[in-house]
């Protein structure tokens, strides 16, 4: 969305606040209506790494450990573990009376299963199994790591609450192939799917699971301590048009807005009966991904110059216009705030002038090959970047295919490895919640292991993969810390991705809300007056 349409967008709800679309049934009673920031094209969280993906599967599914608000990792679904054999030996035990959604236990081969599938898609989940000699079930109850070195880090890979969800499946799904969806969405989680009620492109629903049995100690903490699941059902309202969405907000007819359109705050916080709050301070960074398999991004000097030449600054103007204070534009690899973060070898901020830059692109062997730059064009944050990096790009002399779709279908579309004139696509846009991007064990575009389990756009770097093993071998901080500068001076030089810069988002929920938990959308512990 342009920035002249978010204007006339926030003075269209200034004119008319009570001018709402009708929703659904699933307006009444203990229900909580959510407007997602786009459509669950995919339920299956490790088929998909988008976050409307992640945000599904933290309501179906349970995982073995979670995190809490200060990121460690808390036992959920384990009673707890031993560790043994100077830390090559882990012992995990479930917690008695799990069931999944349609009423089978939850057994310690269930567990293997879905490990051993997340962990082959999932940058943590393979550094994990590269380090596992064998993972096995030693009865129903006990999940056994016997490990070729010790990786003290387990607990915390098996917890990650974003992203590629290490979720709890039954065996007989777990074994689909990792690359193919899931037929069908069983959890054990705190609500189940109701499939019969999905409409595509508008509603997803969800139901409390009754025989949901949550942690008995401890304190809810993000996805740590009891998910008290204390809703009858959440209701998914997919609605593109923003001012549409705070119009319903307004009016009652949804409780929750997950993105509201940076532009509307104002009149949302004018509302005695909203609250607009930040819930994730880690915040979202954008990244504007290559297609490193084929002509012009398989060249490593064609990515620095677009890396020289795309401005942060711009793109995170054009996100939340004159809300400056939510907005960071000096980002490098990793989470600013992060343990991690470093100012190593960031580049410079792009020239007024991009004449030098088109000429070095040239140099850099750039023939005025048809590029392919998919949009999503309904989630605004996204498109506000992407019309920026377009811009860029043209006045770089670059043959720009600009092609805009649903999220859900760019998400389809970034798995092809095929050449654009097979249908493939050669760059597009996307934000990573600052929560995947504090160190490299999480930062899922920082890899260079290519076709052999790497992100959308299979970038291929030996150092950066040598420098990755480094972090994780590093036997203290400091250590570790050495190795992610040293993985950022490298990041510079292959390009994986480009920073488009940090920003934090609000969310917006009516007060009828109590309850809700810092950090990414959870609807656990959550009432509704």
């Amino acid at each position: 969305m342009h920035r002249r349409s978010l204007f006339l967008a926030a003075a269209s709800l200034a004119a008319a606040p009570l001018a709402t679309p009708r929703l659904a049934r699933g307006q009444a009673g203990n229900v909580l209506n959510f407007v997602p920031y786009a459509d669950v094209a995919a339920t299956d969280p490790i088929w998909s790494s988008t976050y409307a993906t992640r945000t599904s599967a933290l309501a179906v599914f349970d995982t073995l450990y979670g995190v809490d608000e200060t990121l460690v990792a808390r036992p959920q679904m384990v009673e707890g573990h031993v560790v043994e054999d100077d830390g090559k030996r882990w012992t995990l035990t479930l917690r008695d009376g799990l069931v999944f959604h349609d009423g089978e236990r939850v057994l310690a081969r269930d567990c293997v299963a879905s490990i051993q599938r997340w962990g082959r898609r999932d940058g943590f989940g393979q550094a994990l199994l590269a380090a596992t000699e064998e993972l096995s079930a030693a009865d129903d109850r006990r999940i056994v790591f016997r490990l070729r070195r010790p990786f003290p880090m387990l607990p915390d890979a098996l917890a990650r609450p974003s992203a590629l969800v290490c979720a709890m499946m039954p065996e007989r799904i777990a074994r689909t192939d990792p690359y193919t969806q899931m037929p069908e969405v069983i959890g054990s989680g705190p609500f189940r799917y109701l499939s019969a009620e999905r409409v595509p492109g508008a509603r997803v629903v969800y139901e409390k699971h009754a025989a949901y049995r949550p942690r008995s100690e401890g304190r809810p903490s993000f996805t740590a301590g009891p998910r008290l699941a204390l809703l009858d059902r959440v209701v998914f309202n997919v609605m593109p048009d923003p001012a549409a969405a705070a119009a319903a907000l307004q009016a009652g007819e949804v409780d929750w807005i997950e993105q509201p359109l940076i532009d509307l705050l104002p009149l949302l916080r004018r509302s005695r009966d909203i609250t607009v709050e930040v819930k994730d301070r880690s915040g979202y960074l954008g990244q504007f991904r290559f297609n490193h398999l084929h002509p012009p991004f398989d060249k490593p000097a064609i990515r620095r110059v677009i890396l020289a030449a795309i401005s942060q600054a711009d793109c995170m103007k054009a996100v939340v216009g004159s809300e400056e204070a939510i907005a960071n534009s000096q980002v490098g690899i990793y989470t600013p705030g992060s343990p991690f973060e470093t100012d190593a070898g960031k580049p410079p901020a792009p020239p007024a002038d991009l004449a030098p830059l088109k000429r070095a692109l040239a140099e850099a062997g750039y023939k005025g090959e048809r590029v392919v730059m998919l949009a999503a064009a309904e989630v605004p944050r996204i498109s506000a970047v992407c019309e920026v990096t377009r811009d860029v790009l043209s006045r770089l002399g670059v043959n720009v295919d600009y092609v805009q779709a649903d999220w859900g279908t760019i998400g389809a579309r970034t798995t092809s490895k095929e050449p654009v004139e097979r249908g493939g696509w050669s760059c597009y846009c996307t934000y990573v919640g600052g929560i995947d991007a504090m160190s490299p064990a999480v930062h899922s575009a920082l890899r260079g292991n290519g076709t052999n389990g790497g992100p959308a756009g299979w970038p291929s770097s030996a150092r950066i993969e040598e420098l990755r093993a480094q972090f994780f071998a590093a036997p203290d901080l400091a250590g570790q810390k050495a190795a992610t500068r040293a993985l950022q001076l490298q990041a510079w030089q292959d390009v994986p991705f480009v920073p488009l810069g940090q920003f934090i988002q609000p969310v917006a929920y009516r007060k009828v809300l109590t309850g809700m938990l810092p950090g990414v959308p959870l609807f656990t512990n959550i009432r509704k007056a």
